[in-house]
C-alpha cells in the first residue's frame, strides 16, 4: 500500500505565509503527478495546485502569485508554500498522488489521498 502524510497547516494572521508537506510512502515505483486540493466547509473539493514528475506545475486562479508547488523526487515529497495569505485560503488542504505500482502483469497506477490538514486565516 501507499501513504500520503500531509505537515505544516495550522492558524495564521492574514498576509502570513504557511509551507505544507506531503510525504508519500509505501509500495512506489514511481510517482506521476502529485496534487494539492483544498475543501472549505460546505464547499466542494477543489484543485489549488499540480506539479507533475518532470516539474510542469498548474495553479488554480484564486492562488497564482501566491502559493508555489514543488516536489522532491528522491523523497517522494511535495510542497506547497503558500503566501500572502487570504481568509478565503481557510480549508483542510488535502495531498493527492498518482502513483505507479507493480503488480501482477505489470505496472498500474493507482491515486492516494493524504487524511488532510487544516489551514485556518484568520486575524
Amino acid at each position: 500500500q501507499v501513504q500520503l502524510v500531509e505537515s505544516g497547516g495550522g492558524l495564521v494572521q492574514p498576509g502570513g505565509s504557511l509551507r505544507l508537506s506531503c510525504a508519500a510512502s509505501g509500495d512506489i515505483f514511481s510517482i506521476n503527478v502529485m496534487d494539492w486540493y483544498r475543501q472549505a466547509p460546505g464547499k466542494e473539493r477543489v484543485l489549488v495546485a499540480g506539479i507533475t514528475s518532470g516539474g510542469a506545475t498548474n495553479y488554480a486562479d484564486s492562488v497564482k502569485g501566491r502559493f508555489t508547488i514543488s516536489r522532491d523526487n528522491a523523497k517522494n515529497t511535495v510542497y506547497l508554500q503558500m503566501n500572502s495569505l487570504k481568509p478565503e485560503d481557510t480549508a483542510v488542504y488535502y495531498c493527492h498522488a498518482v502513483v505507479a505500482r507493480v503488480v501482477v502483469g505489470g505496472v498500474r497506477r493507482f491515486s492516494y489521498w493524504g487524511q488532510g490538514t487544516q489551514v485556518t486565516v484568520s486575524s
